[in-house]
């Protein structure tokens, strides 16, 4: 593996944000080069610009949905239909996926540090279908490593050296995670872990949820929040599911630290769960405006079935 320092490229505004972060955090994100030059997440890569959705339906009870084909599904961009080019179901053969973990590892986690851990091994250790992991830790400063599946007891061994200290960097640590995300061509799901709020970024929370819109990653937030106050458990129970929704994904607050190999459970059946739908855009403009996306089921039972999906994506831009 090989060191690099990485960036966060953040659509208009957020530049001047993204080069403070480039500088004021220290990370090791591997991605196999030495340099690279930074680039636009919102802009599609490759010969052909197939938007790609990922698609989770529950039923009664949040029960997932697993059995639907590619005659179930119906895609509209901007209320126009669009016909869908590429399909693949959790349980067929699809894009590669690439999984990303971050953990909190901030002073507040000192007592529960030990079993996050375990927590969080026992939930990569179970997807051995994964093309890579990326792992994030922050606290005061963000510090990742992308690992193929070779160096998983290397992984393995970085998660059990840590310890707990520092602030919360939050938004920055999920920053580092969608940046490094943006070069991978496939399926992405993150699963974030933090016992609190964010205290440290440099990234502001605004900048953050541009980022999250404009990527393909989808999200899933664990916020063990029963030992703050009450007014902040609130604020942050809306925020980590702000973040989890604004991708497709979703949020999980478990009451106690112990809940977390459940919780870690539910996110893998999700993640085995998940449909990936690939369409042609119907508009050829290369504008770099936003496009809403809505995902439909065509079925009898559909009203009641739950669909969540990214909301939308930014066009390709011409230089």
């Amino acid at each position: 593996m090989h060191d690099a320092q990485t960036g966060t490229n953040v659509h208009h505004k957020a530049l001047s944000t993204v080069l403070a972060i480039t500088i004021a955090i220290t990370v090791a994100v591997v991605v196999g080069a030495a340099q690279r030059e930074p680039r636009d997440p919102t802009l599609f890569r490759g010969s052909v610009d197939l938007v790609n959705v990922g698609v989770t339906v529950a039923g009664k009870k949040q029960r997932l949905v697993t059995n639907l084909t590619i005659n179930d599904f119906a895609v509209y961009e901007d209320g126009k239909p669009q016909s869908i080019f590429a399909f693949a179901s959790g349980a067929q053969s699809g894009p590669a996926l690439h999984v990303g973990a971050l953990l909190d590892v901030s002073a507040s986690q000192n007592l529960d540090l030990e079993f996050t851990q375990k927590a969080v091994i026992k939930f990569l250790t179970a997807l051995p279908e994964a093309a890579d992991m990326t792992f994030i830790d922050f606290a005061s400063q963000v510090r990742g490593g992308r690992y193929a599946q070779s160096d998983f007891p290397r992984l393995v061994k970085r998660v059990r050296s840590l310890t707990a200290h520092g602030e919360t960097a939050l938004y920055d640590a999920i920053g580092v995670y969608l940046d490094g995300a943006s070069e991978q061509d496939g399926r992405k799901v993150m699963v974030l872990y933090t016992d609190g709020e964010d205290t440290q970024s440099s990234l502001s929370l605004d900048s953050l949820m541009k980022l999250l819109k404009a990527s393909d990653v989808t999200v899933y937030a664990i916020g063990a929040l029963e030992k703050q106050p009450f007014r902040v458990q609130l604020i942050q129970r809306a925020l980590l599911a702000d973040i989890a929704e604004a991708t497709g994904g979703t949020a999980f607050f478990p009451s106690n630290v112990k809940d977390l190999d459940r919780i870690y459970a539910q996110v893998l059946g999700e993640v085995r769960a998940q449909y990936t739908i690939g369409y042609l855009s119907s508009n050829e403009k290369a504008d770099g405006a936003w496009r809403k996306v809505d995902v439909k089921v065509m079925r009898e039972d559909a009203k009641d079935l739950h669909i969540r999906a990214r909301k939308g994506y930014y066009a390709p831009s011409r230089p």
